[in-house]
C-alpha cells in the first residue's frame, strides 16, 4: 500500500488522505457548533490545525487514519471518514464528521461502507466499532444502516473520560456475510 497514492472510489465520493489545501475547509468543519456537538465540542482554527495534523500522523504512524471525503459533483472537501483506533481507544473504529450542509445526503453510509471494507481488506482488522454520543442520533442511525448493533456503553480515554458514549460495532463476519 503507498498511502501517497491511495484512493477509495464510491459512486459519489473521493476519499483520500489529508492535504494542505483541506485544512481551510477542515477549520471550518471543526469550529461549526452543530457538526461539532457530540464530537468534543468546537474547535479554534490553531487547535483544528493540530487535529489536523493528527490525521496525518496517523497515516504516518499506523498506516491508516481518516480520509478525506472529497465530493465527485463539486470537487469539495466535506469532511472526515474512516479507520481509527487511538490508544485507549474502545476497538477498531471507522467514524465519520460531516459537514454540516451534506448532512443527510447518505455520504456517510456510503464512506463508512468503502472504509469498512478496506479496513477488513488491508488492515488485519476482526470488529469495526463506532463510537457514538448517546444523543447522536444521526451517527446512530448511520451505524445501523451499517448493520452495526448497540453494544452498549464505552469508556473513552483522557481527556474524553466524562462522554457518555455507546460502541455500535460488528464483527468482520457479520460485515461479509451481508456484502
Amino acid at each position: 500500500m503507498n498511502p501517497a497514492t491511495l484512493q477509495l472510489e464510491t459512486p459519489r465520493l473521493l476519499l483520500r488522505l489529508p492535504r494542505r489545501e483541506d485544512f481551510d475547509a477542515w477549520a471550518v468543519l471543526m469550529s461549526d457548533v452543530e457538526s461539532m456537538r457530540y464530537l468534543g465540542g468546537v474547535q479554534p482554527r490553531s487547535l483544528a490545525w493540530r487535529t489536523f495534523l493528527l490525521m496525518a500522523g496517523a497515516w504516518a504512524i499506523q498506516g491508516f487514519g481518516m480520509f478525506s471525503i472529497i465530493e465527485k459533483a463539486s470537487g469539495r472537501w466535506i469532511g472526515r471518514l474512516g479507520p481509527w483506533h487511538p490508544e485507549g481507544w474502545p476497538g477498531t473504529e471507522v467514524g465519520w464528521s460531516i459537514a454540516r450542509d451534506r448532512c443527510g445526503c447518505g455520504y456517510a453510509t456510503e464512506g463508512a461502507t468503502a472504509a469498512i471494507d478496506w479496513a477488513f481488506a488491508n488492515l488485519g482488522w476482526t470488529e469495526v466499532i463506532h463510537v457514538i454520543d448517546v444523543n447522536n442520533a444521526p451517527s446512530q442511525a448511520v451505524a445501523r444502516k451499517l448493520g452495526s448493533r448497540n453494544r452498549g456503553r464505552g469508556q473513552l480515554p483522557a481527556p474524553y473520560l466524562d462522554s457518555v458514549v455507546d460502541v455500535w460495532g460488528q464483527s468482520r463476519t457479520e460485515w461479509l456475510s451481508r456484502r
